[in-house]
């Protein structure tokens, strides 16, 4: 069922100026997870100041290059997807620094390398090799559709309590702009713009309190303009910053988690992007190669210093308010993230937008997110009591689960590896949502109409 909104297909190749805007606005949209990831990183290896604007230089490099392998309708999916820094591999990574911090942050990342690098060969290798597509009907709209949810609303803490509490009024000015330039403009290219816009009024009206002096450093709202000045102008991360990766079973143990994880969101996610840019179901061969693009991807940013990549739910979310679906904006956006891992003032820049501009832009997108499950979801038979109960179990589950878990650590711990890849694996929303309705799904009894695979 085609989106009634589309306004550029997949296939389609805007004029120049709307391309590349489109991209800039999907770069804006995806740095700030991506720059979290890192960010979360840095500080818990015991890196520096200048150590994490470079190890932030690696991500945005080897992101640029994930997505233009994604988008490419023989490596990878071929939908207009875009990849960023997976949130579903912190758990595991910092399972690695806890293991290895003695060694400092070089010593970390390489083994961090190691365990992307060989996890990220296995996966592509069960991509490829067309395993995933043989075992696609056990992954069906009842399976999918709470594991979308759980990924879009498990998110809400990121938006809201993380990003857009820090200062609501800039957060509820993104929010009231996204619906006045998406829902109630009637211009196409205001509502194709939607979220560029209003990133780019509420960092105004950032920039404007902040010289006026109604937002002092330390503010949330404040544009530390600085350091923009004192970045550098070129900057190349290049192959294996860190120094050459290590392989070590714990790192390589831990890391299975977070690829369990982002094989069932990865799945999901070409669901909801088909549906958002108006195409049919993924099918076998599609689904095939995104994974073993995935598996690549996280392979090839181990290679070249960076975290793990992931489809990024968010700029889909993007795609289903812009109308924009074309593969080519996506693609401009990927060459973005490459330059900017090579202008360092252009990363200063980006980097300075406060945190509640970008909790108000994701209130709006992670919202939509959550809703493209349910409407993944309507593809069965909602009717169903058997449906009903199983998608209630799991989405419940995706919701309490990762809680719990979180806090028996040590339970988890003293069971070995093992225990560590069940605790990064539990503490995982969609990962958890996708389990117990893959589970229940497979096992009680139901008709092709009621699972959703009728026309399969």
């Amino acid at each position: 069922m085609a989106m009634k909104n589309l306004v550029y297909g997949v296939d389609a190749k805007p004029p120049f100026p709307i391309m590349v805007l489109a991209g800039i606005q999907h770069v804006l949209t995806l740095f700030g997870a991506t720059t979290l990831v890192p960010l979360v990183f840095g500080p818990a290896m015991g890196m520096t100041t200048v150590e994490i604007g470079f190890f932030i230089s690696c991500v945005y490099f080897a992101m640029g290059v994930a997505t233009l392998i994604q988008t490419h309708p023989r490596l990878g999916s071929g939908l207009p997807i875009v990849q960023g820094s997976s949130f579903s591999f912190i758990p595991p990574i910092m399972t690695v620094i806890a293991a290895f911090e003695a060694g400092g942050p070089s010593v970390i990342m390489q083994n961090v390398a190691g365990g992307l690098i060989v996890g990220g060969l296995a996966l592509s290798l069960i991509g490829y090799s067309r395993i995933v597509g043989v075992i696609r009907k056990v992954i069906t709209p009842v399976v999918i559709g709470p594991t979308i949810m759980a990924i879009g609303f498990s998110l809400a803490p990121v938006a809201v309590q993380f990003n857009a509490a820090n200062y609501w009024p800039v957060s509820l000015l993104v929010v009231a702009c996204i619906f006045l330039f998406s829902l109630v403009s009637k211009r196409k290219y205001v509502r194709i713009f939607a979220i560029l816009t209003s990133i780019l009024s509420a960092y105004a009206v950032c920039v404007v309190g902040t010289l006026a002096g109604l937002f002092p450093e330390g503010h949330a709202a404040y544009v530390n303009l600085p350091s923009i000045a004192e970045a550098p102008w070129f900057r190349f991360t290049g192959i294996m910053p860190w120094g050459t990766p290590k392989f070590s079973v714990i790192a390589v143990g831990a890391m299975m988690a977070g690829f369990f994880a982002v094989m069932i969101e990865s799945i999901g996610d070409y669901h909801s992007c088909s549906y958002a840019a108006g195409l049919p179901d993924p099918d076998a061969a599609t689904i095939n190669r995104g994974i073993g693009a995935e598996g690549l991807n996280c392979a090839l940013a181990g290679i070249f210093g960076a975290v793990a990549t992931t489809s990024y739910t968010e700029n889909i979310g993007l795609i289903g308010l812009t109308g924009v679906a074309s593969r080519w904006v996506v693609r401009t956006g990927a060459v973005f993230l490459i330059i900017m891992s090579m202008i360092g003032k252009l990363g200063a820049l980006i980097a300075t937008i406060p945190s509640p501009v970008i909790g108000g832009a994701y209130i709006a997108l992670f919202g939509i997110i959550g809703t493209l499950g349910i409407q993944v979801l309507m593809r069965a038979d909602m009717g169903s009591q058997r449906n009903v109960l199983i998608v209630g179990f799991s989405f419940l589950m995706a919701l309490g689960l990762p809680g719990w878990v979180e806090g028996q650590k040590e339970l988890f711990f003293g069971l070995g590896i093992v225990g560590q890849i069940l605790w990064a694996i539990l503490k995982t929303p969609m990962a958890v949502a996708g389990i117990c309705a893959a589970f229940w799904d497979s096992i009680i009894p139901g008709t092709p109409q009621e699972r959703g695979i009728a026309r399969d």
